[in-house]
């Protein structure tokens, strides 16, 4: 069965005050977008601000980013509906079945700061929807919470961009926080592989799923494993 399933992105277009560049990681949007969009399910984009929201133009490399981008820049369907994303304000999170959070550096400068984003995971999850994120994108987690109160990741498997990765490119320094340290100071059972692995966890313990991701590489396994959830959610009540 179709399920309606948001995609929320980063609206944030510099590191900071550095005057470099970011905004959402290509392949971290574009390869979940097609696994999911060639399934049947109908996908909305959302970015916090609304409107056009930047891309990291490092993500952009033609040389480098894989054929799932391509595709997206050169389908008009998906462009259209990047250039006009609904603002995160807007959105009623009761009509979505799931929320997917790509990474990219950008939010790390707004996912975990906008409180609408906060919202919108917290009810998806408390209704028990499927919320999925990779890389950076788990940065919006931080400021969820479970029905109860409690941080959303609190005893939950999670997996994000790792303090190691974030030291090996060199940008420790650089953004407002440590994604892993701030996940673990909240009570996430963080799990992780080597620096640069693919690496996917998956919680169903909750009222809703957590499924989040390590790095770019991340990105396709993940979007298997959140289509693997929705379906068989799916599944559980036709059962």
């Amino acid at each position: 069965m179709r399920k309606n399933i948001l995609i929320l992105l980063t609206s944030a277009d510099m590191m900071g005050d550095t005057g470099k560049e970011t905004g959402f990681h290509w392949e971290e949007l574009s390869t979940p977008y097609w696994i999911l969009r060639d399934a049947g399910h109908a996908i909305t984009l959302a970015s916090v601000r609304g409107g056009h929201p930047p891309a990291d133009p490092s993500s952009a490399d033609p040389d480098e980013r894989p054929d799932s981008t391509d595709r997206f820049m050169n389908d008009p369907v998906a462009m259209e509906a990047l250039k006009t994303t609904r603002n995160a304000d807007d959105i009623d999170p009761s009509h979505y079945d799931a929320i997917y959070l790509p990474g990219g550096h950008g939010t790390m400068w707004d996912f975990a700061q906008s409180e609408d984003v906060a919202r919108i995971i917290s009810a998806v999850y408390a209704a028990g929807g499927v919320v999925a994120s990779v890389c950076h994108g788990p940065a919006a987690l931080l400021g969820a919470k479970k029905p109860d109160g409690r941080p959303l990741v609190e005893g939950l498997k999670v997996n994000a961009f790792t303090d190691a990765e974030e030291r090996a490119v060199g940008l420790d320094d650089v953004v407002p926080f440590l994604l892993e340290t701030e996940l673990r100071k909240q009570g996430a059972d963080y799990e992780h592989s080597g620096q640069f692995d693919a690496h996917v966890a998956v919680d169903t313990s909750g009222t809703g799923t957590l499924i989040t991701g390590q790095n770019p590489a991340s990105a396709k396994p993940l979007a298997m494993a959140f289509l693997a959830e929705i379906d068989h959610a799916q599944a559980q009540k036709v059962a």
